[in-house]
């Protein structure tokens, strides 16, 4: 386990950088715009305190990558390793559609049938193994880049990436106190 108040120092140093960088681009943002840019600055920030270690901070990092608006930011938050974990991250894309290929193949002539006669043991076994598997699947679709992963990872990872969120919010939640505070006064 990391400790949790250097990880929040890191995350909050690269997402006051992010924000410095995504404010200085325009000074009339709209809210939304601000939303926007206060949500890719935090989500890079969270990613690259992890330098790219872990999958799904290698998604998120790809995932903004995607758009040519967010190139400078990711650029500028990652800075020396930025080439490094770009090409991760789009290595880790193109290695996924070769694994759910894969796994289509495999669905596909491994089709089960079951019988009439099974006992009821049986059935309670295929409709827990049927309730875990949507789970899963839910689970996937919750973490970055988790539908390319197998379960022991989407575990592993799916704990990594809420520690990171629980230091993310914990972060937000002392900066929002402490503009009140200001504010307040």
């Amino acid at each position: 386990m990391r400790d949790p108040s250097s990880l929040k120092q890191q995350f909050l140093k690269k997402w006051i950088l992010g924000l410095q960088v995504c404010g200085s681009g325009k000074q009339n943002m709209s809210i939304l715009e601000r939303k926007k840019a206060i949500e890719l600055s935090a989500d890079i920030a969270l990613a690259s305190t992890r330098d790219g270690r872990t999958c799904w901070s290698r998604a998120l990092i790809a995932n903004a990558s995607k758009h040519d608006d967010n190139k400078v930011l990711v650029q500028h938050l990652l800075a020396p390793e930025s080439e490094r974990l770009k090409n991760a991250s789009i290595g880790l894309v193109m290695d996924n559609k070769r694994v759910r290929c894969k796994k289509i193949l495999k669905r596909s002539c491994c089709i089960k049938r079951v019988r009439k006669s099974e006992p009821q043991v049986v059935l309670a076994k295929s409709i827990a193994k049927r309730m875990v598997n949507r789970r899963t699947q839910v689970l996937k679709s919750l973490v970055p880049g988790g539908e390319f992963m197998d379960d022991i990872s989407l575990i592993e990872e799916t704990l990594d990436y809420i520690e990171s969120l629980r230091a993310q919010v914990d972060v937000m939640r002392t900066l929002a106190k402490a503009t009140e505070l200001v504010n307040g006064k």
